[in-house]
């Protein structure tokens, strides 16, 4: 059987699966205010589509599923879905991304179902600042989430905070010390250019917050387990790591290992391209077990060799949300 190789060596084991584009949030990175440009849930890959076509690429090497969004939580019954994958031949992690606005009420259920691993979304501390960067009043309830998460036994958990200039970036030392605390792993993240709402962000390099946290906190290199792009840190003891998701002052294309699935059954081989595949029409006319592996093979032909988001800041118009995490 073929693997899932792309031209450039790479080998494909990581899926990021959209299962909406709504969201109860409006992060000022992500999506606008005002965005009105959701898919329309009859072009959404139903549960049974979504099933064939990951056991399509779990047969040709895929090893990793991050369930995203949107928010992922906003889809009804999720826990099945993520049952389903959990069983399929080949799938040996099945994770979530969530802004834990609703994961008090699904952390017990979605443990059961095979998740293991979260990324949680938080990017202050202070309320009346999550109220600005979210456009809602919720950092009880994400608070709450994450206490409803780590009673269910989920391990790790990663609090994924956006670092952004004059926005947040007073706060960082904070969240390490939080992050700490709690016994989450901390990740920071840079702000891509995806739509006008990323390229309106305030980027912040996370280079020299990466050698000052080092310097304050006597962390060092390290490695975390997992699939994902981040570099770590961590403490002597191994007890605390912080990750660094640098897409535009260190770049990682050259080991990506991850394609996203939309929830309308578009695979797309790179945030900052516009390569694509459409699986939609093929799952809907009943393609076959064949077919659908060719058409997966020669999707991740396409797979670009890099980004242009320094060179072409301007040149992805769609936003994060519309993407998939």
């Amino acid at each position: 059987m073929p693997t899932l190789i792309d031209r450039f060596g790479r080998r494909i084991e990581y899926l990021r699966l959209s299962v909406t584009d709504r969201c109860d949030l409006r992060c000022s990175y992500c999506m606008p205010e005002g965005f009105k440009g959701f898919e329309e849930p009859a072009h959404w890959l139903t549960f049974d589509e979504i099933e064939r076509l990951l056991a399509a690429f779990a047969r040709l090497g895929l090893r990793r599923v991050r369930l995203t969004g949107g928010e992922p939580l906003l889809r009804g019954n999720l826990p099945e879905l993520a049952a389903r994958l959990a069983r399929l031949p080949g799938i040996e992690d099945l994770s979530l991304s969530t802004n834990a606005t609703q994961l008090a009420r699904h952390a017990l259920a979605l443990r059961a179902a095979g998740i293991t691993r979260l990324n949680v979304s938080l990017d202050s501390l202070r309320p009346e600042r999550i109220e600005r960067i979210a456009g809602r009043d919720v950092l009880a309830r994400i608070l709450a989430g994450l206490d409803a998460a780590q009673a269910a036994g989920f391990a790790p958990i990663k609090i994924n905070m956006v670092a952004m200039r004059g926005v947040n970036d007073d706060e960082i030392e904070d969240m390490v010390e939080f992050c700490m605390a709690r016994g989450f792993v901390l990740r920071l993240i840079e702000t891509m250019p995806m739509g006008e709402t990323g390229r309106n962000a305030q980027y912040l390099d996370l280079q020299p917050v990466k050698a000052r946290l080092a310097a304050r906190f006597g962390l060092m290199e390290g490695e975390f387990p997992g699939g994902g792009p981040a570099r770590y840190l961590r403490t002597p003891d191994g007890r605390f790591s912080v990750g660094f998701i640098t897409p535009i002052s260190q770049h990682f294309c050259a080991t990506c290992n991850r394609v996203r699935l939309s929830v309308d059954g578009t695979l797309y081989l790179c945030l900052g391209q516009e390569e694509r595949m459409e699986f939609r029409p093929l799952l809907r006319r009943g393609a076959g077990e064949e077919e659908l592996t060719e058409a997966i093979l020669q999707a991740i032909e396409l797979k670009p060799e890099r980004h242009e988001f320094r060179e072409q800041p301007n040149k992805i118009l769609r936003f994060m949300s519309m993407t998939g995490g």
